[in-house]
């Protein structure tokens, strides 16, 4: 029981990671159906989470029985090699990396690479490390960071890499808009101020309605905000416009369970927009978002 992990997965996106659990479980059922119908043993294949958000009880049980497909983050599997749980990744055979582009270049992955390199010392065998990502580019660069070297004499040795390059040419539709006549004036247009109000110079108002309209719209909108506080305040005013509650705000600050929901929730459409910072992580099972909005400039979206 304890040689059965052969397959470990690293995504940096806790998203992704929720996703491929999920998703694995209906393959893993069909393979065990077919070994039954055709009279042949298959070990039952397990599969567990290994994340920060993993329960106590659960990370003790994953010791007693390791699964033979580990999903975990970079930051889990540095854990994991620091502790006495490292042994059960001496069998791994294949490590996947997904999402590579997100970590390539990043202090986040120089801790993955030499998390990876510790894998390699406690493996059995030198598992074969695969990359994957739709838009990591230069391809070179990236596969080079993927598979380390080893040291030869005072030099050191890159290990081979093999890409494998599926080009596609995708088209963009960007368009910038400026809701008001004069950015210098953004009053003019708006009604008129009640009597004794004194005159707001802001582009807010005639953002609101704009932004409204946009998410109306469309089936499926994220907008995303430089900050916590705006996709909170976004929220509430495009939610009082229309006068139900069509966006909910995602953020750091928002608890998991919730941050799940809403990500559920833009999914399936029962949400229509979300007011998001980066910390918005869909994973996989998203159908087609019609509209994406980045409200004043790239900051740090």
């Amino acid at each position: 029981a304890r040689q059965r992990c052969r397959l470990l997965y690293v995504s940096p996106l806790k998203a992704l990671a929720y996703d491929i659990e999920r998703n694995l479980q209906q393959p893993l059922a069909g393979i065990r159906q077919a070994a039954e119908a055709g009279v042949i043993e298959v070990p039952p294949l397990t599969v567990a989470l290994r994340t920060g958000d993993t329960p106590a009880d659960r990370r003790r049980a994953m010791l007693r029985h390791p699964p033979d497909i580990l999903i975990t983050t970079p930051e889990s599997l540095y854990l994991l090699l620091t502790s006495s749980a490292r042994e059960i990744l001496t069998p791994v055979r294949w490590v996947i990396v997904d999402e590579v582009h997100a970590v390539a270049g990043t202090k986040r992955g120089s801790h993955l690479a030499l998390s990876l390199e510790r894998l390699e010392e406690i493996a059995a065998v030198p598992p074969q490390r695969i990359g994957l990502s739709a838009t990591q580019r230069p391809l070179e660069a990236v596969g080079r960071f993927l598979a380390g070297g080893t040291p030869s004499g005072d030099r050191w040795r890159p290990r081979p890499v093999k890409i494998v390059d599926v080009p596609r040419t995708e088209d963009l539709d960007i368009e910038i808009v400026v809701p008001v006549e004069d950015m210098t004036r953004p009053e003019l247009g708006l009604p008129p101020p009640e009597p004794g109000t004194p005159l707001r110079r802001s582009i807010w108002p005639a953002m609101y309605p704009r932004l409204l309209d946009l998410v109306r719209a469309h089936r499926s909108t994220i907008i995303f905000t430089n900050s916590r506080s705006q996709a909170e305040r976004l929220a509430a005013h495009l939610n009082t416009l229309a006068g139900e509650e069509i966006v909910k705000a995602h953020h750091g600050s928002v608890s998991r369970e919730q941050r799940r929901s809403i990500e559920d929730g833009l999914k399936t459409g029962s949400l229509r927009a979300v007011a998001a910072t980066s910390s918005l992580e869909l994973g996989i099972d998203m159908d087609a978002v019609d509209l994406v909005v980045l409200v004043e400039s790239p900051a740090t979206v």
